[in-house]
């Protein structure tokens, strides 16, 4: 058994020993050489290949070796590393098809990135199936441009060739793409520019108040350091109250006035002390007889599966299994450790929760036979209403999962971004790509969810399917919740 003492030892030796060697002192629009591009790309390559758990999961290996010939020929001169992050690395990964394999900038270069003055367009954008409608301004100089305006091309690219390309930069998990929907119509800005460039003006077509089709030219969003330095006192909070905000941000529960129902909003299993808030607020539930609950997890990406397992205890009204098959390529990130941020942790980690079997596959026993029995204290006996979609992902799906097709339990909204079959996670450490310090989040366990749907490539399906709304678009009302709210209302007058 480790001892507490050694892993905390352990870590700090990990932290130390991988602090990177030689980093580079380029600045984040310099160039990088072709040699060295293409160094990192094999090493990125021999990585995937040897410890990456389902990189032939949704693609075959030959054409995965298509991609990476096709990918590594397409470094034909120097780049930048944004350059070499959405022209080569980004498209590459997403070919994997796993939603839990990124790629991300270097912090140095992030941070030079934020010191310079960057132009963005102007507006966010709400992307469903081929249509693109505004849905707020970075800049107010738009008098014929309002909530909700469909706009159908930018400097000459039409709405499918902006999804298409964009959408060809952004992990997701199998085919199903509602996860990448969301994600650019969060922050469209970000995706445009990183994707097409920036620009200081664009030349847009949009559909104006009387139906047709018109063009306009719109300045740019400035960002530039002195912006950002404008921006820092609205951040200047007192600790205890920037706490209490990211927990509000993370996690809340509320109670509607007539007792009829309660809210729970959940954005992550990562953090917030989920063990006391999910204690405190079934408590609450139970005291006070709460017939209905809402539990909103359109955002959640997921975190750490225990606290999963934990909400699906006090809601579930039967035993319940977390996954049939958890299992990795190796239980080590040897020889490759010198790339791996704290690589000796993740060593010591996986030598002693996974165990090699007659399939050759190291596997995760614990979570292969354990059966989950649901909270006696507290339990949730009443309506449960979740709401989910593209963001719902990773243990979340595990969650919803779990739950789907129980007595009272309904699932609303659009399907998960996070398999039905299953997802690879567990333990995701991160590589650092030698010379430009590019990091990649890289899964090392397959997980085949336990009554899992047999269709690869797609998320869970909901019980009552609600789909993107124009009208919710265009008057800024939550068109989901408030179906939650009408089924809850409509049923208690039943009654």
């Amino acid at each position: 058994m480790i001892t507490r003492s050694f892993l905390i030892f352990a870590f700090s030796i990990s932290l130390y020993s991988c602090i990177p060697k030689n980093i580079s002192k380029k600045h984040a629009h310099q160039k990088f050489s072709t040699k060295e591009l293409q160094q990192d790309f094999v090493v990125l390559k021999n990585i995937l290949e040897k410890k990456h758990p389902s990189i032939y999961w949704y693609t075959s290996k030959d054409s995965m070796d298509l991609y990476f010939n096709q990918y590594y020929q397409g470094i034909k001169n120097d780049m930048s590393e944004k350059e070499f992050v959405w022209t080569i690395l980004s498209p590459l990964i997403n070919k994997i098809h796993c939603g839990h394999t990124s790629v991300s900038m270097s912090k140095r270069a992030e941070k030079n990135i934020n010191k310079d003055t960057t132009h963005y367009f102007p507006f966010h954008l709400k992307i469903w199936n081929d249509t693109m409608a505004v849905t707020a301004f970075l800049t107010k100089d738009h008098p014929y441009i309002h909530r909700g305006t469909i706009i159908k091309s930018i400097d000459g690219f039409t709405t499918s060739e902006i999804k298409n390309k964009i959408f060809d930069c952004i992990p997701q998990d199998g085919y199903e793409q509602i996860a990448s929907y969301l994600r650019v119509s969060f922050d469209f800005p970000y995706y445009y520019n990183n994707v097409f460039g920036s620009n200081k003006q664009y030349n847009i077509e949009y559909i104006d108040s009387l139906g047709k089709i018109n063009r306009a030219i719109v300045n740019a969003f400035c960002v530039s350091n002195d912006s950002a330095k404008k921006e820092q006192p609205i951040n200047a909070l007192k600790d205890k109250s920037k706490r209490k905000a990211n927990l509000r941000l993370n996690r809340s529960f509320t109670m509607d006035s007539t007792l009829e129902y309660a809210t729970i909003i959940l954005n992550t299993f990562s953090t917030g002390n989920l063990r006391h808030f999910f204690r405190q607020s079934f408590k609450k539930l139970n005291k006070y007889h709460i017939p209905n609950l809402i539990i909103d997890i359109r955002l959640n990406g997921g975190g750490r599966v225990n606290a999963s397992t934990l909400l699906t205890k006090y809601i579930s009204r039967i035993n319940f299994k977390v996954a049939d098959s958890v299992y990795a390529q190796s239980n080590t990130v040897r020889p490759f450790s010198k790339y791996f941020k704290s690589s000796l942790l993740n060593n010591i980690e996986l030598k002693f929760i996974a165990k090699k079997k007659n399939d050759n596959y190291y596997h995760l026993s614990l979570f292969e036979k354990k059966i989950y029995q649901p909270k006696k204290k507290y339990h949730y006996e009443g309506k449960v209403f979740v709401l989910m979609g593209g963001p719902t992902f990773s243990a979340s799906c595990l969650f919803v999962n779990a739950i789907k097709g129980q007595k009272d339990i309904s699932l609303l909204g659009e399907q998960t971004g996070g398999g039905s079959y299953g997802n690879s996670g567990i333990v995701i450490p991160s590589l650092i790509l030698p010379n430009t310090k590019i990091a990649v989040r890289m899964p090392f366990f397959k997980v085949i969810q336990h009554s899992h749907i047999n269709e690869k490539g797609f998320g869970i399906v909901p019980d009552v399917y609600i789909g993107t709304s124009y009208e919710a678009i265009k008057n800024g009302y939550d068109k989901k919740m408030s179906v939650a709210k009408e089924m809850i209302i409509s049923e208690s007058k039943k009654h």
